[in-house]
């Protein structure tokens, strides 16, 4: 990263031209990294910007780091990286690094003592919670505690995979290219961790970030927020069709999974949790809010 021990080039910089054509248009910022001084190099025959950044990408090496909508103390939190996930940083300053996630273009600020240089990683967490073993014994201190999906590279060492932060036991990983089928039951497996805006797993989860990160583990990538997804997953379901496992419920400002034709699995600020309950159960509470409890049924392509 800019400022991280990364590499000085020889010689003059590289110069990129570019024209253009008509009107600089409006871009979602949530997923086209542009800001007032700034923009991705990416975008430069599109949005007129008085800079352009080429994106340098990063590792996050906290188990979890959130990502924020500005460096203000009170800033909202967007979305989250997990450990292993891969951080492109536009601009980078003493505190911070601004630019956009690998895994789904998402942009925003994330500490900078959060990233590192860029690594491949080879083994993912799978367990709820997976202790970081000082040495190859489950009996020596903990060093920390990774998030079911952070990501890491390895080296397999008897029960243990040794990482640069320490160890951790066979049971709790596997290869990141040997992912589950069902990712309805990745989903499952968060049931009973707290309610966070803008978490993917790292102490807490909400509800789009569920879908994402189910799906991503079984190689399905998909968007961060839920108009995004209610946009780019699957296809409609009709509406004399019974729902099935698997089906996504979009509500207004919400989203769910359904387990059987009749059961939402959710991470909702209702409960503060990730629960499953009668999808009807929800549309009645839903319905005290809105006319339309349900915006949209959708199904992933066979």
């Amino acid at each position: 990263m800019i400022g991280i021990n990364t590499p000085m080039r020889n010689g003059p910089p590289e110069r990129t031209r570019f024209k253009l054509d008509g009107r600089s248009v409006a871009l979602d910022r949530r997923v086209h990294a542009a800001r007032g001084d700034l923009a991705d190099l990416a975008l430069a025959g599109v949005l007129f910007s008085a800079h352009y950044a080429r994106a340098v990408a990063f590792t996050c090496v906290a188990p979890g780091a959130p990502i924020f909508s500005s460096t203000s103390p009170t800033a909202e939190a967007v979305s989250e990286l997990l450990r292993g996930e891969t951080f492109h940083a536009l601009d980078v300053t003493t505190d911070w690094a601004w630019g956009f996630c690998g895994h789904d273009g998402y942009v925003g600020y994330i500490r900078r003592e959060a990233l590192d240089l860029l690594e491949t990683p080879t083994h993912r967490i799978v367990a709820k919670t997976a202790p970081l073993f000082s040495a190859a014994d489950i009996k020596s201190p903990i060093a920390d505690y990774w998030p079911c999906g952070a990501s890491f590279t390895g080296e397999t060492q008897g029960d243990f995979v040794a990482c640069a932060e320490g160890y951790i036991h066979v049971r709790h990983v596997e290869p990141v290219d040997a992912g589950p089928a069902d990712w309805v039951a990745v989903a499952q497996s968060y049931v009973g961790q707290p309610y966070v805006w803008g978490g993917r797993g790292h102490r807490g989860i909400d509800c789009s970030g569920l879908v994402q990160i189910a799906l991503g583990r079984t190689g399905t990538a998909v968007p961060r927020d839920t108009d995004l997804q209610c946009e780019g997953i699957g296809a409609p379901i009709e509406s004399d069709a019974s729902l099935r496992r698997g089906d996504i419920i979009f509500f207004p400002g919400h989203v769910g999974i359904m387990t059987d034709g009749t059961t939402l699995l959710h991470a909702n600020a209702h409960w503060m949790a990730v629960v499953e309950e009668p999808l009807a159960d929800v549309v009645a509470r839903v319905a005290d809010a809105h006319i339309q409890p349900i915006i949209a049924r959708r199904r992933l392509m066979p």
